[in-house]
């Protein structure tokens, strides 16, 4: 995934210790029913559509504009889903973050579902019966995105 500037200018002066980055992710349906996946090109494994925001960027701006950048889909947001911290991640330049990451589950308005920049190897529709292997969080996402419950949050003292 490209590194945006803004955290290119804070690691020349951080290095690579752990930074604390806000992240979205977006679990967007079309008319069918279907998820909107990527294959992530860092690790060659399937995902729902994620980033970081730009500095300022609201959260469900991100959302709709990564979607679109990454796979060429139009998108509304619907409502958030989760907020959850993520694990501590170390990239292969031994850079660590950790994301807060903001989920939307989000409606597809238009566009053509493709790969649509360098971060990822294909982009799909999937039946929910029917998903590439996804790791556990991602299929946390998408479980809370089909759900009626509200907002999902890690409860107090669990961590």
């Amino acid at each position: 995934m490209p590194t945006p500037d803004f955290i290119r200018t804070i690691r020349a002066a951080a290095g690579h210790q752990l930074l604390w980055l806000p992240g979205v992710s977006a679990v967007v349906f079309d008319d069918e029913g279907r998820v909107l996946l990527g294959q992530r090109a860092d690790n060659q494994q399937w995902a729902v559509i994620s980033g970081i925001p730009d500095p300022g960027e609201q959260p469900a701006a991100c959302a709709v504009r990564e979607v679109y950048e990454e796979t060429g889909v139009h998108c509304v947001p619907e409502r958030i889903v989760l907020v959850r911290s993520g694990k501590e991640v170390t990239f292969d330049n031994g850079d660590i973050c950790r994301f807060m990451d903001v989920c939307f589950r989000c409606r597809a308005v238009g566009g053509e579902a493709r790969v649509n920049d360098d971060e990822s190897l294909q982009v799909g529709w999937f039946a929910v019966d029917a998903l590439p292997p996804l790791s556990e969080t991602q299929l946390f996402r998408i479980k809370q995105a089909l759900s009626d419950e509200p907002t999902w949050f890690e409860p107090m003292g669990t961590d």
